[in-house]
């Protein structure tokens, strides 16, 4: 093995690096779920195998499994499976940054010390440990990153004194031995990965690989050749890899070898390549300091950059499917909300829930928008109307184009409209017309609005959250009726010119916690069966849009001029109701009692939610644009409501749609059912009785 070569200072060809795709999105969830602004180091793995062609080297990547599990803790490496003969893991550290200039201020040279230090204490020192420095904008899903790949200085350094292709080392029996020994130790499990080795050839010319471990054995051996194996990633005939670099380290500072004869292994299709590996011969001279305690080697390592040293970046925005890329800028800043201001976020509740706007007006645009934005992915829109020419300015989810030719239905378009905005949501839309008290229905057409009817409870049932956002009072009372007696969350807000009313129902007059548990088990069985399933022990319970009135509802459109049938209204009202409308529905998602919460009022000492981490709960907020003012208001059930008391939805329960029948047909039939009639006309008849005595200013008196 002697070579003619001159004497020259070996040099090693620099480790190069490849990050996965999938490793950078993998990171993205961790850092968005898992770490948050949490910035301490990571442990990853990496990956490497030896080179396999004449002309690439290998690179050191990083893949998707290189980072911890999601269910491990921060402190634990990744698990790894072993065995894999392209897959030889090598240890490193993630340095994870929170801001841009953190990132370039970080001490590199410090950082290099440190692993240094990790590497020159470990009992097993081949290990190659890994430094990689990271800054994510995940706004614009770029990354700015920077590898190290410490490695121990020599000093002085080795010196080359030969170096030959493996082939002409060998003779035709050492070689073909020492071939199938490589394909045996490759294609075993137990070492298919294991990098650094030992090669053993007696003077029979039989070749064995062995483990460093057996070094005593081995060198004991006289006559036998003894060489350094490592697998080598690089392709270069004229010089050994970078894991050569720590391997000589090893091999100085524990056996205090002056000359080290090592074979660089590299393969072609899976077999040893002879003709591709190298050997060599180096000369060591131990560092003056090795020997002390304390001493630690200085480290190189930080990779090169298109030959400098500057940072990598890559941005995965223009890779990325724009749904996909979509959804995760959607949720950003919902994800980001739990890292500081809101930990107890719960977004699978939200992105589960199934919404039901009845009305896609200027409440229900503004509504469905909002829901998105808090992350909430299936919407259904119901409404019969168009898209008239007046709209678009108003109600955000139509353009002009959709006014043309008659009008395209408003549900119709409104689906058309969010699916452009956010490819990713579950939007329907229902052309339906809602049957309202007051509006007598003519035999002919009995049939069809009971059909209606019937797909309003079998929507109403099939959600886990009803708005209300039609703009007329009667049309808000079957679905009230409907989501008291299932019990759904039903959320209200209705526009006057300049005041609006944000509100949420009670729960039905029938809940428990026995019914209550058995109906959220037929919607969000995971997340929405702990929404304040829960008897309140019989606190009274919240009203519903139609518990103060004392008539029933009636026909409020006919008879009456153009400014009276147009909800007439400023137009920055309906953004701030609807707003009010979707946070009033986190609040319940979020309060431990859900639809059983009680109503909190603002500044109230009382106020249980006041410690919630979304703030109080109101049942009731009333504003005012003329006062910009607003306020919050608790209005208990009334036994007498026409559209959620026991009366009422007891008699739905046992008569149906016959009951709804006679409740459209006949205006005065729920006064009647709910002795509205009689409170009405005791209120008439009451007189006061006044004192007959004389009284100077009889003027003042007045009759009520």
């Amino acid at each position: 093995m002697e070579g003619s070569s001159g004497k020259s200072i070996l040099q090693f060809a620099p480790f190069q690096s490849s990050v996965d795709e999938g490793f950078w999105h993998r990171l993205s969830s961790l850092k968005l779920n898992k770490f948050g602004i949490d910035d301490s180091p990571i442990p990853i793995t990496g990956f490497y195998a030896p080179c396999s062609h004449s002309q690439v080297s290998n690179h050191l990547t990083l893949l998707a499994e290189s980072l911890p599990s999601d269910s491990s803790e921060e402190s634990e490496v990744p698990e790894i499976s072993r065995g894999n003969r392209n897959r030889c893991s090598v240890p490193g550290i993630l340095y994870n940054t929170n801001t841009v200039e953190r990132f370039h201020g970080l001490d590199k040279q410090g950082l290099l010390k440190a692993e240094a230090q990790k590497i020159w204490g470990t009992s097993i020192m081949e290990e190659l440990w890994r430094t990689v420095q990271y800054f994510p904008d995940l706004k614009k899903w770029s990354f700015h990153y920077w590898f190290a790949f410490p490695a121990l200085v020599l000093d002085p350094p080795a010196t080359l004194v030969d170096l030959r292709p493996a082939s002409q080392c060998f003779s035709l029996e050492e070689a073909e031995s020492l071939s199938a020994a490589f394909n045996e130790w490759r294609n075993s499990s137990l070492t298919a990965d294991v990098p650094f080795f030992l090669v053993q050839i007696d003077t029979n010319s039989h070749a064995t690989i062995k483990h460093l471990k057996d070094w005593e054995t081995c060198q004991s051996a006289d006559g036998h050749k003894l060489l350094f194996g490592f697998y080598d990633p690089c392709h270069l005939p004229n010089n050994p890899g970078w894991p050569l670099r720590n391997f000589l380290a090893l091999i100085c500072s524990r056996w205090d070898i002056k000359s080290v004869h090592f074979l660089c292994y590299r393969e072609n299709r899976g077999f040893a390549d002879l003709g591709l590996s190298l050997v060599g011969e180096a000369l060591i001279t131990v560092p003056q300091g090795w020997r002390d305690h304390p001493y630690v080697p200085n480290a190189v390592g930080w990779e090169l950059n298109k030959g400098r040293k500057i940072p990598r970046g890559i941005s995965l925005a223009k890779s990325m499917d724009p749904t996909r890329l979509a959804i995760s800028a959607a949720d950003l800043n919902l994800k980001l909300m739990r890292w500081r201001a809101l930990p107890s976020l719960n977004l699978n509740s939200l992105s589960s829930l199934k919404c039901l706007l009845l009305g896609a007006g200027t409440l229900g645009c503004q509504v469905a928008r909002t829901l998105m934005a808090w992350g909430v992915r299936r919407i259904t829109l119901v409404d019969n109307g168009r898209v008239a020419m007046s709209n678009p300015l108003r109600q955000s989810l139509y353009t002009l184009d959709d006014c043309l030719n008659g009008g395209e239905f408003k549900a119709t378009a409104a689906v058309n409209s969010l699916k452009r905005i956010f490819p990713a949501v579950e939007a329907r839309g229902v052309v339906m017309a809602i049957p309202m008290p007051g509006h007598p229905v003519p035999s002919q057409e009995e049939q069809t609005v009971l059909n209606d009817c019937r797909s309003l409870h079998d929507l109403i049932d099939s959600h886990d959250v009803v708005f209300l956002l039609t703009d007329t009072r009667e049309s808000r009372w079957l679905p009230s009726l409907l989501c008291a007696n299932t019990n759904k969350i039903t959320i209200t807000a209705a526009l006057g010119f300049d005041s609006f009313l944000v509100m949420r129902h009670g729960a039905g007059p029938f809940s428990s916690s026995h019914d209550s548990k058995a109906e959220a088990a037929n919607s969000l069985s995971a997340d929405m069966s702990n929404l304040g399933l829960t008897d309140r022990d019989g606190g009274e319970r919240l009203g519903c849009y139609f518990c103060n009135d004392v008539v029933a509802p009636i026909d409020s459109t006919s008879n009456r001029t153009l400014d009276q049938q147009c909800t007439v209204t400023r137009p920055g009202l309906a953004p701030i109701a609807s707003a009010l409308a979707v946070e009033l529905l986190v609040g319940i998602l979020h309060h431990p009692h859900g639809i059983f919460a009680e109503g909190d009022v603002l500044n109230s000492s009382n106020s249980e939610s006041s410690e919630q981490p979304l703030g109080i709960l109101p049942h009731q907020i009333r504003g005012s644009l003329a006062q910009f003012s607003q306020m919050t208001l608790v209005g208990h059930s009334s036994d007498s409501c026409t559209a959620c008391c026991s009366t009422v939805v007891s008699e739905y329960r046992k008569r149906g749609m016959e009951f709804i029948l006679q409740a459209i047909n006949h205006p005065t039939y729920l006064e009647d059912l709910t002795g509205l009639t009689e409170l009405m006309k005791s209120a008439s008849s009451f007189e006061l009785d006044w004192d007959n005595g004389t009284d100077e200013d009889d003027d003042d008196c007045v009759e009520v």
